[in-house]
Order: structure tokens, then sequence, then C-alpha cells
């Protein structure tokens, strides 16, 4: 196994911000972790701004190049985006290799993606933050011999030696080759939407336990055709986006989607580039916000998660809260409360009482019914057996009884046939 590179944290906390600045820093400790360098020293400073030239002041960054000679540390970690000039610049003083919070994130998408969206999503996005840093990325380049991003990937090292027009040329050609696969994913999505199914979609913090909780819900209602879902303790673990089916006891089904998830200062080139993929979310009828409740940075965590949402442009959609790994702390579970229910996702308790939320919610314009069909107008009848919650049907004189639970809309619509 391959030693773990040591490297040399570095911050600035803006003015007040002491509690989301400690969150922001371990969290950098986390994302380096995933790419398999280690934090062996950190060196923060207070500012108004971040120092257009250098980031930190650059008596702080003497500071950092004799930390790192003290730790033989041979890269500096940046909690922020750098621009061009600043990763110049700290090249230049600090003689070692400069990486900041966005290529971090960046290079763990390019190792967790599986599909090919996925892959033309994350290369779009590094091609963009990588057009305007080549000057500086090159120099960084030199010191580990060719390598893109952090490791020495073959496809990057050409990507990296691309001069600015070919870089914008291959932008374009990525983009037209994911516009088609985007294309398709429309379709799929209208097909789905024919069959005027309800939906709801996992949302939230990378490592909350979206795909655990989708797979437990897939265990327990669909056990025949359990086709889990990735599942890992680690961050950025699902980037892709799995739409499954549930049918419930009563017969009512669901179509439910697990997406990529968020972290705090998701680099705007992957929010771009994801936000094909974060349609799904646009489209649902309910949210199920998954929180790590036994994270104490959890309410921070949920701020993030929304305030991304809401940059993608999903706004106005019911939100159910799935608190979860619940069973880490001090209380009996599971907890129903009115936003939302306390549970364990890995040790599968609440998930039945989750499950009867989204049911209440995503049900509540249902109404029950009763339908006399006539028989020349059988397409009424298979289209309630395909979007309702057929209880009863009996074959009459007349024509077809439904005894059913629909939609308000659905009963209005052919309200000359309701039995009164």
């Amino acid at each position: 196994m391959e030693a773990m590179r040591k490297a040399i944290l570095v911050g600035v906390r803006i003015d007040d911000e002491v509690e989301s600045f400690e969150h922001s820093m371990e969290e950098l400790a986390n994302l380096a972790a995933a790419c398999d360098i280690k934090g062996v020293g950190q060196v923060t400073q207070t500012l108004e701004r971040v120092n257009p030239s250098h980031y930190i002041g650059k008596g702080k960054a003497m500071e950092v190049k004799e930390l790192a000679a003290a730790e033989e540390a041979e890269i500096v970690l940046f909690n922020d985006e750098l621009s061009p000039s600043q990763i110049r610049n700290l090249e230049a003083d600090l003689d070692c290799m400069v990486i900041d919070r966005t290529m971090l994130i960046l290079d763990i998408f390019a190792e967790r993606a599986k599909t090919r969206e996925a892959q033309l999503q994350v290369e779009i996005a590094e091609l963009q933050y990588q057009l305007p840093r080549l000057v500086g990325l090159r120099e960084s380049l030199g010191r580990q011999g060719g390598g893109a991003g952090l490791k020495n990937r073959g496809a990057g090292e050409t990507k990296l030696e691309l001069d600015r027009r070919r870089i914008e040329e291959k932008i374009t050609v990525l983009s037209k080759q994911l516009e088609e696969l985007v294309a398709q994913r429309q379709v799929q999505r209208k097909q789905r939407h024919k069959q005027a199914l309800p939906s709801a979609a996992l949302v939230g913090y990378t490592n909350a336990g979206k795909s655990t909780l989708m797979n437990a819900m897939m265990e327990v209602f669909e056990p025949a055709k359990i086709k889990q879902v990735f599942e890992k303790d680690m961050l950025f673990a699902t980037l892709e986006t799995s739409v499954r089916s549930i049918t419930l006891p009563d017969n009512k089904s669901l179509l439910l989607t697990d997406t990529v998830g968020f972290v705090s200062k998701l680099p705007h080139h992957l929010v771009k580039a994801f936000r094909s993929t974060l349609e799904e979310v646009a489209e649902a009828d309910l949210l199920i916000h998954v929180v790590d409740c036994s994270n104490p940075h959890y309410k921070e965590m949920m701020e993030i998660t929304e305030r991304t949402l809401a940059e993608i442009g999903v706004k106005d959609i019911p939100i159910l809260y799935a608190y979860n790994k619940a069973d880490r702390l001090e209380m009996s579970i599971p907890k129903v409360v009115e936003e939302g229910v306390y549970l364990s996702a890995r040790q599968r308790i609440g998930i039945k009482e989750l499950t009867a939320s989204i049911r209440e919610r995503l049900y509540r314009d249902y109404v029950s019914c009763e339908l006399i069909i006539p028989y020349q107008h059988g397409e009424i009848v298979s289209y309630f057996n395909e979007r309702a919650n057929v209880l009863e049907t009996v074959y009459e004189e007349e024509g077809t009884r439904l005894v059913l639970e629909c939609r308000a809309s659905d009963r209005d619509k052919y309200k000359e046939y309701l039995v009164n």
C-alpha cells in the first residue's frame, strides 16, 4: 500500500465565522484523507478578507514554509479556491506543491465517477477549473512528475499539456457528448412521468447515509428486486443518480431517487456540471433531507444543503427530514416528529415510520371514491389500474365498478362516472 503523503493545512477565517471555520478545516482534513493525504500541521489566520496576492499574509506564508520543512510535508492544502496568481505566488514562495480545496474535491469526484455521464461531468469541471490556471498548474506538475490533479493518471497528463485553445475545444466536444446523455435521461424521465407515479428524492450532505437509507427501503418493500445502490462510509460515495420504484403494502407506488451529496464550498464548476443530474431533484414531489444528526455540525450541514439546493433552482418542494444515525445519540428510536423521523438506516430502525410519513405527504391529495365505467370505455379502467390504488373491481350490468383511492384531479376528470 502506498504511503500517505504529508500536507500542511492552511485556512483563512473571515472575522466571526468561528464554528463554521473549524468545521470547514476538519472537512478539509477529511477531503485530504480521501485522496491519501495526511494533514501533519495546520496554519490559520484571521483576516477581514483573503490576501489577493497570497491568500494569507506574507509572514504567515513564511510560517507555512518553515512548518512544511520541519514536518517534511511535500504538499500545502488551502481551504478555499485559489486564483491563478495566488497559486503562482504561493508555489514560488513555499517551494511546495500547492493544492486548493476545489482541486481536492475535483480529484475525489474524478476517482469516484463510474458512469459515462458522471465522468463527462467531472472532466468538464476539471478542464474549466484548469483553463485559467495553466501556468501555475504546470509548475506544480513539474514537482509531481507530470500528473494531473493529485494522482499521476495518464488521461490527466495529456489534459494538462494541452494549450488553452485545445482545452476549450475539448470542453465543447465533451459538452456535446454530455448533452446527448442528458437528452436520454430526459426521455427516461418523461416515460416515468407518464406512469404518473409520485416521486421523492433523497438529498443531503455527503456521507449522511442517503444510499444506505435507499437500500434499507428497497430491502423492506422490494426484497425480490433488490438492486442495491453503492454505499460506503466515505465522502462522495454516490455521484450517479439512481432511481428505484417502490410499491407500498397498500399497492401505492412511488419513485425514489438517490443523488450526489453536498459539501461546503462545493466548486461552482461541479454544481454547474452536475446540474443535469440534479434536475431529478427539481422535479420531485417531495425532498427527503437526510441528516447525520450524530454530527455536531449537523445544523450547519443542513444549511449548506439548503443553500446548494437553492443555487441549482430547487425551491417550493415540500421537505421531510430523515434524522439518520440517531442510534448514536442517547434517545430511543424510531421517533416521529412533525417535520420528520429520527432513525438508523444502517440498523434498519425507523424505515417503516419514515415510509408512512412519505406516503402521508405524497398521497395527501388522494381521495376515496367509487365509479361505474361503461364497458365501451375500457381505457378509463386501464388508466385507473395504472395510476390509482384500486381496492375492488366488480363487473356489473352497466359497466365496471371500481372502488379506489386516486388523485382528486383524476376523480374530478371522470366525475360523470361517480357513484353518489
